[in-house]
């Protein structure tokens, strides 16, 4: 990380602030349907990050009836209850934590249509919670609309009457929408980015705008099902201004083209009757449809070839926001088959997952994808054959698919700059496979097996990805009055061999730029984090500083020097009378130590002789084992200091995970909770021989296990043995070195 004032800091407990953020859509997404909080928080960091998805759908963070069936997700009991099939609220937390560390965000499914009528596992939800239809936590007969038959051609009657015969809300009540928008207010807060609206055409588009005011209009896409034949009100462009939505003819396209001939697929666009780009979420399956659910024609991962190509056209084509899905197996000729719920947990090393999202030529496509975002256009198009095209991304990609039965071999113009370029889709990883050599001209020769593709792009090159480079300028600038409005933007920011595709604030805003107002005098320092289309990230911090001119002082000023800035000059702000304040990024390295400096030049320096919070001119160097961001005060007419942490706990561990027999001796990350004190939710199974350790930086080089049974951690100790079964939270004391379990 490069730091301009010194020191690493995050907001200010001392500097209140006003930031305007908002969250955006990027450039693909996948939809891990049904899958636990703690296998996504793995794949966050094992798979999604790395490969540079922009984020990852869950399935409806709420209790829901107790039933096996996927669709249980979608008759919620009650939003005050966020347990459900996937997880408990912490582990829920945990992953949207996970997942935002790894440079993925979070897009919670939400179902806000309908409540649950399905009483076949019993009237008490998967979370405990009692319930009958039309009786809720927060709803009573009074928040519903009567029962009636739905007419497609009535809007009023889609809006109005129930789906499937669930209870379905009447949102022109302000209560209802207030209720509504607190269960999203709440995600929101937990740090979820954004949200699918399910069934939106079953509800007013200015019932969803209610609701969505209520909530601080978080960013959204919505499911809106367009059929000919139904009222004109529900149809898909009614919704766009709220945020993009559904393109469910896109995929039913993309699969009849497939089916068919795909060079007429060089055209696809609003002209078929779609969308316009920017409204459009596109996938080529979703969970519905795969299940024949909300129209039929799409390819499924069932279909094998023609559905990885579909979706390699997908990611490499320049129309709408794209969302990879990922599916777990089951027959889709029964309907025990398609109702069928997921597997057991564990991703994608457990049986049962499919993992489309992982396919070689899919999870590549989304680095394609990422690179090629800033060349939006189709260019040197080729027919190849009825069933084999080519086209490219400005000078940034160039891909060939072939749906022929046949090999296809052929010399194209790319447009791309000479070099030696990686087919992306011809091995696992992005260059493990074949290369292909762009020559003056910009021609190169394909040789594509048949029902297979080949990719190239300037990001994917021998030799690897080079990090990109972050910037933050600041108008009007870093010293500020209080109130005074300052813009942060990172838009400045480069990549030398592709580009930035997403923007990660440590105020949790995702977009380029942020507006920041301090609220009262003090300093305060803002971190953005880019990644790049390829997944490699660079950090840069920015501190501004608020003075308000009224405060009485000794010193005319101060400054923060010791090994956490290199023992260069951080000055303080006067943020009251006698009180200087700034923050510091403490990262616990060997002898830290810190003194203060009235002049800068060491000729008038305060340090600390008795370790007792009391300043000594010329005193001692001030150590601290610390680690994290702290706000460090001083004062200069009583000679004191303390330091406080800014990052809500403190801790002398940076972080720590849980590693064991229930998650295969992975690493399970671990939440600071409270001062020292660290948690994770794990679920046991109650197997022989059920054990676990606690791991400091998931590599055994400094772990601790418990050699006598008591609570008490050794460096390199036994494994903890524990034979219970459920959902259990295990707590670790990194100043005690103690453990516990409930």
């Amino acid at each position: 990380m490069k730091l301009k004032q010194s020191v690493k800091m995050l907001s200010s407990a001392a500097a209140l602030l006003a930031a305007s953020q908002s969250a955006s859509a990027g450039s693909a997404f996948v939809h891990l349907f049904e899958w636990s909080w703690n296998d996504i928080a793995q794949e966050c960091e094992t798979f999604l990050g790395p490969k540079g998805f922009d984020a990852v759908q869950i399935s409806p963070p709420s209790e829901h009836v107790n039933i096996s069936q996927w669709w249980a997700r979608y008759q919620p009991i009650t939003y005050q209850n966020l347990t459900s099939r996937s997880g408990t609220e912490a582990e829920l937390q945990s992953m949207i934590n996970r997942c935002h560390a790894a440079g993925v965000k979070i897009y919670a499914d939400i179902v806000v249509n309908q409540m649950a009528n399905n009483l076949d596992g019993g009237n008490t939800g998967i979370g405990g919670t009692p319930w009958s239809p039309r009786n809720y936590p927060e709803f009573s007969p009074q928040d519903f609309h009567p029962s009636c038959d739905t007419n497609y051609g009535d809007a009023n009657s889609v809006w109005s009457c129930e789906l499937y015969g669930m209870p379905d809300l009447d949102h022109s009540l302000p209560y209802v929408r207030d209720t509504i928008g607190a269960y999203i207010k709440r995600l929101s807060d937990m740090g979820v980015d954004g949200f699918r609206i399910d069934a939106s055409k079953h509800m007013p588009p200015a019932d969803i705008q209610g609701f969505l005011n209520a909530a601080g209009n978080p960013w959204v896409f919505l499911e809106v099902i367009g059929a000919a034949g139904e009222a004109s009100q529900i149809q898909p462009p009614n919704y766009t201004y709220l945020g993009p939505v559904t393109e469910m003819g896109y995929g039913t396209a993309v699969a009849g083209n497939f089916n068919g001939q795909i060079k007429h697929l060089l055209n696809l666009g609003e002209s078929w009757g779609l969308l316009p780009s920017n409204d459009a979420l596109v996938f080529i399956d979703n969970h519905d449809r795969e299940r024949g659910h909300g129209g039929n024609g799409n390819l499924t991962y069932h279909n094998g070839a023609k559905y990885n190509l579909a979706n390699v056209f997908m990611l490499a084509y320049p129309y709408g926001y794209p969302k990879v899905m990922s599916s777990y197996q089951f027959d889709p000729n029964t309907t025990a088959g398609t109702d069928m719920g997921p597997p057991a947990p564990g991703g994608c090393d457990a049986n049962g997952w499919v993992c489309q999202h992982r396919w070689g030529n899919i999870a590549n496509m989304v680095g394609f994808r990422n690179y090629t975002l800033d060349a939006w256009s189709l260019d040197n198009a080729v027919t190849i054959s009825d069933n084999a095209i080519a086209f490219g991304r400005g000078d940034k990609g160039f891909v060939i698919i072939n749906n022929e039965s046949q090999s296809v071999s052929e010399t194209l113009y790319t447009g791309m700059p000479q070099g030696s370029y990686c087919d992306i889709l011809a091995g696992e990883d992005e260059c493990s496979g074949t290369l292909i050599q762009v020559d003056a001209s910009g021609n190169a020769t394909f040789n594509v097996p048949a029902e297979s593709a080949s990719a190239i792009h300037g990001g994917a090159v021998p030799g690897g990805n080079q990090t990109p480079t972050a910037n933050i300028s600041a108008a009007p600038g870093t010293e500020v009055s209080v109130g005074t409005q300052v813009t942060l933007d990172a838009s400045g920011s480069s990549d030398p061999d592709g580009s930035i595709v997403s923007y990660q604030w440590s105020t949790g805003a995702s977009s380029a730029a942020i507006s920041v107002t301090p609220q009262s005098a003090g300093s305060t320092t803002y971190t953005v984090t880019v990644t790049d289309n390829q997944g490699a990230t660079d950090d840069e911090s920015l501190t501004i500083s608020a003075t308000d001119g009224g405060a009485a002082s000794n010193f005319e000023q101060l400054y923060f020097r010791g090994t956490a800035n290199s023992w260069d000059t951080t000055a303080m702000s006067l943020v009251a009378d006698y009180t200087w304040q700034t923050e510091v990024y403490f990262d616990g390295q060997a002898n830290q130590r810190f003194k203060f400096d009235v002049f800068g030049d060491w000729s008038y320096n305060f340090g600390d002789n008795g370790a007792d919070g009391t300043l000594e001119q010329t005193g001692g160097d001030i150590f601290t084992n610390v680690i994290g961001h702290y706000q460090v005060t001083v004062n200069d007419q009583q000679l004191t200091y303390q330091l406080q942490p800014l990052d809500g706990f403190s801790s002398n561990w940076s972080g720590v995970y849980v590693r064991g027999t229930f998650n295969n001796w992975g690493c399970t990350a671990m939440t600071l909770v409270d001062d020292n004190t660290w948690a994770a939710s794990v679920t046991l199974d109650g197997q022989s021989n059920q054990r676990y350790k606690f791991d400091r930086h998931c590599d055994w080089s400094d772990n601790y296990g418990d050699n006598n049974a008591d609570g008490s951690l050794e460096t390199n100790g036994a494994d903890i043995f524990d034979a219970s079964n459920g959902v259990k939270t295990l707590q670790l004391n990194d100043s005690e070195l103690t453990h516990t379990s409930f």
